[in-house]
């Protein structure tokens, strides 16, 4: 046989054999899985390693199983107290079941994501605003629950956590909502201005029952006073004593006495 010839046909040997073992030979990381089909038949999972399958007859899908994330698009929801408010989520998932997410479902990440959008609707539609915004944590466990309920046992995907990121309110509910908090702020201010007040005038009212029963204190208290002036050095201070001012007080409520007595003479009289 000519020279050329038998290199030529051993070139092309190598060549359809190095092609054969390129499509016999798959690889799979220690992070996926490969789904193999013999003629579109399922046969089994691959796991990771060296792999060989049957050229032409077998086709390898590899399905990572580690967890995807996914931020979902802002939507506009409307609550059950009839507010529009845009909301901002990310979903995390991952395949479990390498099978069902080939067999039962074709492109299982966007399938998921479309369900996380429509459910995310429902369940802010069934909340109040204040739900929303106070119990956010709920209303993720929520989510995550009817979520994973429709995606893990026919699809193979577990949805491992929903959040809400962001919560967009509109200008004219922000400022409402701005309002009330000030409302809010001044109600408690003027609350513990009042109970500041009702304390001060009871512990008034008990002080004025210890004067009168001990006089005593008044002149006490009225030094301490007159102390407390002299510090502040604004002024001249001529100081009388308590005795000097009662003979005056006794004289001031005769006085306040002698009306009464002329109206009450007439009556008498007749």
């Amino acid at each position: 046989m000519n020279p050329v010839v038998m290199a030529s046909l051993i070139v092309v040997a190598v060549i359809v054999v190095g092609t054969l073992v390129g499509f016999a030979v798959k690889v799979v990381q220690q992070f996926e899985r490969g789904v193999v089909l013999r003629f579109g038949r399922l046969i089994g999972v691959r796991k990771p390693g060296f792999n060989v399958i049957v050229p032409f007859a077998d086709k390898l899908y590899k399905v990572s199983l580690r967890v995807v994330t996914t931020v979902l698009e802002p939507q506009e929801v409307i609550t059950k107290d009839n507010v529009t408010i845009k909301v901002d989520a990310v979903v995390y998932f991952q395949v479990v079941d390498p099978i069902k997410a080939i067999m039962n479902v074709e492109f299982y990440g966007q399938a998921t994501s479309q369900i996380a959008l429509t459910t995310i609707r429902s369940v802010l539609g069934q909340s109040d605003l204040d739900e929303v915004l106070a119990h956010r944590d709920e209303i993720n466990k929520r989510l995550r629950l009817i979520i994973d309920q429709q995606t893990e046992d026919p699809w193979g995907v577990k949805v491992t956590l929903v959040e809400v990121k962001d919560v967009l309110l509109p200008e004219t509910m922000q400022r409402t909502m701005a309002k009330q908090a000030e409302a809010e702020r001044e109600k408690r201010a003027k609350i513990i201005h009042a109970e500041g007040e009702y304390l001060a005038s009871t512990k008034l009212a008990q002080a004025a029952d210890v004067i009168t029963q001990h006089p005593v204190s008044l002149q006490l208290r009225y030094l301490q006073t007159l102390v407390e002036i002299a510090g502040e050095r604004s002024s001249t201070i001529i100081p009388l004593p308590i005795d000097v001012l009662a003979p005056l007080r006794k004289i001031g409520d005769g006085l306040m006495a002698l009306p009464g007595q002329a109206t009450q003479n007439p009556a008498a009289q007749r």
